[in-house]
């Protein structure tokens, strides 16, 4: 670490390339899955009554817990139930799901079958727990 400043002097174009790649890297994951919304957030919207939660969880998962008001939709479902998701046009559709590294699959199918409104849960439901939000259990 104490030449690291050296370094930098002595391989200026290396670092700056370094630099641009990672800025590149970060934009296009950003771009790729789509505006990210803490639980918090989630919670304001859904209060007002101004979005709807998307749980693309399999069903044994979603069982062990949901959001409350949230629709289930697999993500290997998605494509053929989204007509479910059309009279909540209007609302700004957040996708769920366990750590929140598939919900930018989701993000993306939502936004080429038309929805503009999407986000992602950030951290999943895993965040959402750690937040000490409620969860709603199924009853068997």
């Amino acid at each position: 670490m104490e030449r690291l400043p050296e370094f930098i002097a002595n391989h200026y174009v290396l670092a700056t390339l370094f630099i641009l790649m990672l800025v590149a890297l970060a934009l296009l994951e950003m771009r790729r899955g789509g505006k990210k919304i803490t639980a918090q957030s989630a919670i304001g919207l859904l209060n007002r009554d101004e979005a709807v939660v998307v749980d693309i969880r399999e069903k044994k998962e979603y069982s062990t817990g949901h959001i409350v008001g949230s629709l289930h939709i697999p993500l290997n479902s998605l494509k053929e139930r989204m007509d479910e998701l059309k009279k909540h046009e209007g609302k700004q559709i957040i996708v769920a799901d366990k750590m929140g590294q598939h919900s930018a699959t989701a993000v993306k199918q939502l936004n080429e079958a038309g929805f503009s409104d999407v986000v992602r849960l950030a951290g999943g439901i895993s965040e959402w727990q750690g937040s000490n939000l409620p969860l709603k259990r199924k009853k068997k």
